[in-house]
């Protein structure tokens, strides 16, 4: 089976860390298919004059093609025009990829990771060139992106036309249903965990590990971009009724963005317990991790994190936001506290509690899927696409 994958979320040479689940399971999917990456990337006349402002500017100068985990990615520019609506993106971006995947060559089946506008573009696509299209959603592209008008209209539409779309949770299956899909349309395929990397360690050796050998204080950290939609700060704002409840604890940041600057702001009376890492490399994780008293997750919105199942497969507590399918981890065994979105007293008694042992939710040990197991239930859904021979009408 050749597979074409299309995605906006994938690592580059200028953003190397980014979207690692997606590097990660298509790299495994290339065990049981033909698997070539076309990491798509943003782009506007001028685009290079935006800088950090853009993320069209950000990556205008990544090279056109890249070997990444043994995947040969193609990195083919789409036409993105800023603040117009969403409404054309979908329509923009297949314009814009026709040539590339005509000059591509055979292709069985188009994976699209992300409904918008990467799963509508590949959609229009594959209905012009008789392939079947997988759109696989993450969570925020249907929590978020298709309740804005333009997006929303576009999934409404075009998203029915899928032969199959993948949702990394069950909650996340629903909501996709609830765009016209019938369920039997919508297979359920979790992310995995690289066992090899995330497994249980002793604290202090991944302390050590990490130049902190002496560091005897219980570590809260947090592992992402440090963005407004992450929950970080709500994380900021408990940060003080956590430290007067446990004199000894210290909060880690492990990413960075644009909200480091407002996080800073309200722990300026705690300073001396904040440490701000930046963006690590990905195998450094799991020593962060290891060395965490307890991971906290504050997002508003999410799919299935891979943070928390890293965390859990590391061995430790997860504080985290009953959201997406966040709730779905803990039903299933899990150690930790699910707190309401946006609550900074929620989520300060929750993290407290947990330190203290007393946390709500204690669950059998929790065993996350390897990214093999991933890959082979992706795998299975593009076989049932192939087989329906054309997007379904």
């Amino acid at each position: 089976m050749r597979v074409l994958v299309v995605t906006k979320i994938f690592p580059n040479a200028k953003e190397p860390l980014s979207s690692p689940f997606n590097r990660q399971q298509f790299s495994a999917l290339k065990k049981y298919a033909d698997v070539e990456v076309m990491a798509t990337l943003p782009w506007f006349p001028g685009a290079r004059f935006f800088g950090k402002w853009s993320s069209a500017g950000r990556v205008v100068d990544v090279p056109f093609r890249e070997r990444i985990a043994e995947l040969d990615v193609k990195h083919p520019r789409y036409l993105y025009l800023p603040k117009s609506g969403y409404a054309l993106d979908g329509l923009l971006y297949a314009a814009s990829l026709a040539p590339a995947v005509l000059a591509h060559g055979k292709v069985d089946v188009i994976l699209a990771a992300w409904a918008y506008p990467d799963g509508v573009g590949a959609i229009l696509l594959g209905k012009a060139l008789g392939i079947p299209v997988v759109v696989k959603v993450h969570g925020s592209d249907i929590d978020v992106l298709a309740t804005q008008p333009g997006p929303k209209m576009n999934l409404k539409l075009f998203l029915p036309w899928a032969a199959r779309v993948v949702a990394v949770s069950r909650p996340l299956r629903y909501k996709v249903a609830q765009l016209g899909l019938p369920l039997d349309r919508i297979d359920l395929v979790r992310n995995g965990v690289d066992d090899t990397l995330f497994h249980p360690r002793d604290r202090q050796a991944a302390r050590a590990a990490l130049g902190r050998p002496d560091d005897r204080r219980r570590y809260i950290v947090y592992v992402g971009r440090l963005e407004p939609a992450k929950g970080v700060v709500e994380l900021a704002s408990a940060t003080a009724a956590v430290a007067a409840a446990i004199p000894d604890v210290a909060f880690v940041f492990v990413g960075q963005g644009s909200a480091q600057a407002e996080i800073e702001k309200f722990t300026q009376g705690i300073a001396d317990r904040m440490l701000f890492v930046g963006a690590r490399p990905h195998h450094e994780i799991p020593l962060w991790m290891s060395a965490a008293d307890v991971v906290c997750l504050p997002s508003h919105h999410e799919g299935t994190p891979n943070v928390v199942l890293e965390a859990l497969a590391c061995g430790r507590p997860v504080v985290a936001t009953d959201v997406g399918g966040i709730p779905e981890i803990f039903a299933e065994g899990a150690a930790g506290a699910l707190v309401p979105p946006k609550d900074p007293a929620a989520l300060a008694q929750a993290l407290i509690a947990t330190l203290r042992g007393d946390n709500p939710l204690a669950g059998t040990p929790f065993r996350p899927p390897s990214w093999d197991e991933s890959a082979r239930n992706l795998h299975s859904s593009l076989r049932l696409a192939l087989a329906s021979n054309a997007p379904a009408v």
